[in-house]
């Protein structure tokens, strides 16, 4: 009885660790301020609410502020998305999940870092679990 329940336990962790799905790239390159696109780059103002998606993507709330930490170089025929993250209504204090929304549905307001120079994109960008 034990090996069976041992057994069914590590079944049931496997399973939950095997939903984490890669998702196609939106991008190959990505602006940042830094190496790692570890600092804000600026502040904007969301225009419009925003549904995500998927798990790639956040929600946005019409003039909630969003914080812009990446801003993908598009491809032809593609959309422009930034990656940000915004506050929450909860916790004011505290930043959000990053995620990426179409750079159309903001207004860059703030900035507070210069851009540098193309990053390429890894697969982690566009990581979902």
């Amino acid at each position: 009885m034990t090996f069976f329940l041992a057994f069914c336990l590590a079944i049931g962790l496997f399973h939950q660790a095997s939903k984490a799905v890669q998702m196609d790239k939106l991008a190959d390159y990505k602006i940042c301020g830094d190496a790692e696109c570890s600092y804000v780059l600026s502040m904007a103002t969301a225009l419009d609410d925003f549904i995500a998606p998927d798990c790639r993507f956040i929600n946005i709330k019409k003039e909630q502020m969003v914080y812009v930490y990446s801003k993908l170089v598009p491809e032809e025929g593609a959309g422009v998305f930034w990656s940000g993250s915004v506050y929450g209504t909860r916790y004011v204090d505290q930043m959000g999940i990053i995620g990426y929304f179409p750079a159309t549905m903001v207004n860059e307001t703030q900035k507070f870092r210069e851009e540098t120079g193309k990053i390429p994109t890894t697969d982690t960008d566009f990581y979902c679990h």
